[in-house]
């Protein structure tokens, strides 16, 4: 018995025995015979890498190992944030996000519904839009909506009265059997291009959502690819009507194109949304991807942020961790340039073999994505008919000996239904010498198959086989249609006998009971008249009798009576009501007041009710800290509590027109108990605040906002959910935000206290201000992210902080301007002031803040802080979490407020030295400590990346300081310039060692000349040594300085020397210093 007939599987051909695979390995599948079978299609051109990666095998284990299962409607995984981030990476900034999913037709289903959703999200939002236009003999899924999208005609047939009727169609871009002989590629694209222009207009432009279309049209036509122009030309008449462009590549894209997307191919021109499917994950997961480019997730993020759409099995990590290997595998290897390369070969090679064989038609395709189609007739085209099965004949034959290779084989490429292709599509990482073997096998096999089966021969197979299917089916519906006829004609004969003596009999009945028949007629009416009179009076009467029922009910309350039966008492009173109200008969009015006064007193005992269960089961306050630190979630009221508290908020919200009262109940008892949880952390932020030492700098961390709001944050997520639990969705916002009213304005009142504190010690606490803001900052944030509420609320307690600490930056700088005018004096040996030291030290502390000062300077505008008016754009919004993120202009901007802070203090410091200093070299080196030690606290923190590269001004700052201090090395190099030869036309030359014969050629006058420059220079240079040693310097002023004196003297006075030594005669009367004595002195400085 063939194993088809004995499998459980409902395989794709229930009478075919498919081949078993033992084993995947590189690029072959073993199968259980033996057959190595060379896997040239990979499948369904899915598996890019071969069989048996052992880095995806690992990846897949790895992540078996952390969790195998996520449920995205609650969680999210690394490895799908991860490979999100690949995709969208992969075409650089095109696209924004991604969405996960596991096969190609789910991929269509999620893009048709992303771009419908898109055009209600968007403002203004486009509700008529609602169709999409495809192509002919298209495919783009086999889900009944992703079927509806393609066109491919077979694959459609069973299911057309089941489709959609919201997408329409215009012509395929297939140049082999579509453009006409006289056009070129431009002139096809633009009649293509009109007739989708046509097409928006025929079913309305206002009404089509997306045009979608595969790039390189896959298994439908056998890797046709779009014609250069074409996708540019399609997408500008969708941007002409404002539809969005959608592109599938499924099966084309992730590198089989030979580019990473097949729409960086010769037009580059990326779509609003794509989708992404089998070369995603090689076949070593089920997965596939949407794209959705900028435009359309910023309408989602405008709008409600939802998309209505998911599955159990989206971003599967497993899934994720196998497609993320087999891209970084494609990445790292540079596996799509070999695509490239090897496609190109791959081309070269099939043409060379198969472009001549008479019954191939066309070879196409684009990196190692190439078709080849069949056709009866070379020179008309002409296509074998769909019962001929060409192209999967191949196919099988392919799987046999000798040839053992695998291609994927496809019908209907002519006109959806006749004509055959197959696909060549092997992996990326294959060989020169793999392409070789490819079409040398595929050559053989093509040209065997036409050799044994001649066109006549085919065509009479598929003939007797179209015509004995077509035979049989027309007989069976003949004997259907037959005896369908023989029933219906004898139940005419018995119909027609029947009619025959029912006409006999009624012409004498008519004759009898005509009188009769109209007097029982209105007594008829009459009496349903006084049935239906006598119902209306017992159902009037009812309440009345049952009232002492249901007041005995509703004296006992819910607790006695039972919270259901009280329930459905109170129910029974308001229909009761309702009913009597509407009869509006004067009887009933003493009823009606007293059941009104019945459901008056029902609803106040059910609110006590709700009060008392709630108050019960409410403790007056937790001890926070041993929930925070713990790490435990705060308690939640108990199910059996909530059930009731539900059950009695179903009834009141149902039959109450006005504000639910419990809702107020529940915020009065649950919102004391806030309170009174958080109230010893909002003491403890303030009293954290106060310090021993009035100058002490605040360290981060050191105060109780952090614990406050942690605790905070806690409590509320699940107070949110207690109120999820009991009250409908319409009063979860009241509700939630009516119970944080009291522990919020408590905070709001533990910020105000903490500005004033800030603000009465600005210098020394304005970090406090800065950490305040970040941490009530990520409060708001991540209660709005679980709660969507709240956030106006902490942003107006937030603002006199955030105000305070925009006001600090200025004032900071104004502080030490402030400092440095107070100043009285400064040390007459150049020593710094420590107002140098403090001011970097503040800067140093800042960077500890950095985060939420970004965000802070980016509110203000670089050089905001010029001014301590705060600025008129000022808002009470909380910044977001993103803003939070120091990204590149918040360290800019920051660091140009460090460089203006260390320029304002250089200034005020020069001018006040300027007064205080007497002479330039001691204003020069006072000058150069300061410079000294803001590199230094610059160099040695975490200043020093944010200020590399930015230090310019110290650079100008220290030209100044070395110019004041050189002026007094200038005086004493005067000494030494050699006045008498400068007018001679015989000048001595430097380093002369003649000294002596120089001399004795001096005139009296001259010598005496020189004797008094060297006497002079002795003490103008002892006094400049002095006072260089005397002055208080940093070493590496010290070292500066002394270098500029030495390269400034010492030259001069060695030349000096050497010309005029001989007119002391050694004596040392003149001459003070030789060069090696005066060379120690110069060391001496350093």
């Amino acid at each position: 018995m063939p194993a088809a007939a004995t499998s459980a599987v409902v395989h794709r051909n229930l009478g075919a025995d498919f081949p078993r695979i033992a084993k995947g390995e590189g690029n072959y599948v073993i199968l259980e015979d033996g057959r190595r079978i060379f896997d040239a299609s990979g499948g369904a051109a899915v598996a890019c890498i071969g069989h048996g990666n052992t880095r995806v095998h690992d990846a897949i284990a790895a992540q078996l190992r952390q969790i195998s299962y996520c449920s995205t409607i609650f969680y999210t995984t690394d490895v799908c944030e991860k490979l999100c981030q690949e995709l969208v990476d992969s075409t650089h900034g095109v696209m924004k996000r991604a969405y996960i999913i596991s096969s190609g037709s789910e991929a269509m289903e999620a893009a048709m519904k992303l771009a419908r959703q898109y055009y209600l999200e968007k403002n203004p939002p486009e509700p008529n839009r609602m169709r999409f236009i495809a192509r002919q003999n298209s495919f783009h899924g086999i889900t009944l909506g992703s079927l509806s999208m393609g066109g491919h005609v077979l694959r459609r047939a069973k299911f057309e009265p089941m489709l959609l009727d919201c997408v329409s169609r215009v012509s395929r871009c297939f140049p082999y059997r579509d453009k006409y002989e006289y056009e070129d590629d431009s002139q096809y694209v633009r009649r293509l291009a009109d007739e989708l222009d046509q097409e928006f207009q025929r079913v309305g432009s206002e009404t089509v959502c997306a045009f979608v279309a595969e790039p390189i049209v896959g298994a439908a036509l056998g890797c046709v690819p779009a014609v250069s122009g074409y996708l540019k030309a399609m997408k500008a008449v969708c941007d002409k009507y404002g539809a969005l462009f959608i592109l599938d590549e499924v099966m084309c894209g992730m590198g089989r194109s030979g580019t990473y997307h097949a729409w960086e191919g010769e037009d580059n021109t990326a779509p609003d949304i794509q989708t992404l499917g089998k070369c995603l994950g090689g076949g070593y997961q089920p997965i596939a991807a949407v794209l959705a480019s900028k435009r359309v997730m910023e309408a989602f993020e405008k709008g409600t942020g939802v998309f209505v759409h998911g599955h159990t099995y989206q971003g599967h990590p497993v899934a994720c961790a196998a497609a993320l290997e087999v891209q970084r595998i494609i990445r790292e290897d540079n596996l799509v340039q070999n695509v490239s390369d090897m496609g190109n070969l791959l081309s070269a090679r099939l043409k060379d073999a198969l472009a001549s064989h008479p019954n191939v038609g066309d070879i196409r395709g684009r990196g190692l994505f190439w078709g080849i189609e069949f056709v009866m007739d070379k020179a008309t085209k002409k296509p074998f008919p769909n019962s001929c099965g060409v192209a999967f004949q191949i196919a099988e034959l392919g799987l046999t000996k000798p040839y053992c290779i695998a291609v994927y084989p496809s019908s209907g490429t002519a006109d959806g239904v006749n004509g055959d292709h197959i696909i060549i599509s092997p992996p990326y990482n294959i060989s020169a010498n793999d392409v070789d073997r490819i079409a040398a096998t595929v050559e053989k096999l093509v040209t065997n198959y036409f050799a044994s089966n001649k066109t006549e021969d085919i065509m009479a197979v598929g003939l007797a086989n179209g015509r004995h299917a077509a035979d049989e089916e027309t007989r069976a519906e003949v004997d259907v249609l037959n005896s369908r006829l023989e029933k219906t004609t004898q139940l005419t004969k018995k119909i027609q006998a029947c009619l025959s003596r029912l006409e006999a009999t009624g012409k004498s009945v008519r004759d009898v009971s005509g009188p009769l028949n109209g007097e029982t007629k209105r007594l008829q009416v009459l009496g349903n008249n006084i049935d239906a009179a006598i119902k209306a009076i017992e159902k009037l009467r009812q309440p009345a009798d049952s009232k002492e029922d249901e007041e005995n009910i509703i004296r006992q309350g819910p607790e006695k009576a039972g919270l259901s039966n009280y329930l459905n008492s109170i129910k029974r009173l308001n229909k009761a009501l309702e009913n009597m109200q509407t009869s509006n008969l004067r009887a009933n009015q003493q009823t009606i007041s007293d059941l009104q006064r019945l459901v008056k007193n029902g609803n106040t005992q059910l609110e006590n009710s709700f009060d008392k269960l709630l108050r019960a089961e409410t403790p007056r306050s937790v001890e926070p800290l041993n929930f925070i630190t713990k790490d435990r979630p705060f308690p939640l009221l108990s199910q059996d509590i909530i059930s009731k508290l539900s059950l009695m908020n179903s009834y009141v919200s149902g039959n109450s027109s006005a504000d639910n009262s419990l809702v107020k109940i529940y915020a009065e008892v649950r919102g004391a108990y806030l309170s009174q949880t958080l109230v010893n952390l909002a003491y403890a932020s303030v009293n954290t605040a106060k310090k021993k030492s009035h100058d002490a700098i605040y360290r981060s961390g050191t105060n109780g906002i952090g614990m406050y709001a942690q605790a905070m944050e806690g409590l509320f997520v699940a107070e949110y959910e207690n109120i999820c639990n009991i009250f409908m969705r319409q009063d979860w916002g009241p509700a939630f935000q009516t119970t944080c009213q009291a522990p919020l304005a408590e905070l709001a009142r533990t910020i105000r206290e903490l500005n004033n504190h800030i603000k009465a010690h600005l210098s020394t606490d304005c970090y406090l201000a800065y950490e305040v803001t970040e941490i009530m900052s990520g409060l708001s944030n991540n209660l709005d992210t679980r709660t969507g509420e709240l956030k106006a609320t902490l942003a107006a307690a937030l603002k006199p902080v955030r105000e305070t600490g925009k006001m600090s930056l200025a004032e900071l700088l104004d502080d030490t301007r402030r400092r440095v005018s107070a100043i009285q004096t400064l040390p007459s040996d150049g020593s710094p002031m420590p107002v140098v030291s403090e001011t970097m030290q503040r800067l140093q502390t800042m960077v500890d803040f950095l985060r939420p000062i970004s965000s802070i300077m980016i509110s203000l505008g670089d050089g905001g802080w010029k001014s301590a008016t705060p600025s008129n754009t000022s808002s009470d919004a909380i910044p977001s979490l993103a803003s939070f993120d120091i990204g590149a202009d918040g360290k800019e901007i920051f660091a140009h407020y460090c460089t203006d802070t260390i320029d304002s203090l250089m200034s005020a410091l020069e001018q006040k030295a300027r007064l205080l200093l007497k002479g330039k070299s001691v204003l020069g080196v006072f000058l150069a400590n300061s410079i000294t030690i803001i590199e230094r606290m610059i160099r040695d923190s975490d200043l020093n990346p944010l200020l590399e590269g930015r230090l310019g001004g110290l650079d100008v700052w220290r030209k100044k300081a070395k110019a004041l201090y050189s002026d007094a090395c200038k005086e004493t190099s005067m000494y030494l310039f050699d006045v008498i030869h400068t007018n001679r036309a015989q000048r001595p030359p430097s380093g002369s060692n003649e000294s002596a014969s120089i001399v004795k050629a001096l005139s009296s006058k001259d010598k005496d000349s020189i004797k008094n420059k060297f006497q002079t220079f002795n003490t103008s240079f002892d006094e400049l040594v002095t006072r260089h040693k005397t002055y208080s310097m940093e070493r590496e002023v010290r070292q500066m300085f002394a270098k500029d004196i030495q390269q400034m003297l010492e030259p001069l006075y060695n030349r000096f020397w050497d010309r005029y030594h001989e007119v002391d005669k050694g004596r040392g009367k003149y001459i003070k210093y030789d060069k090696s004595s005066i060379a120690a002195v110069f060391l001496s400085l350093y």
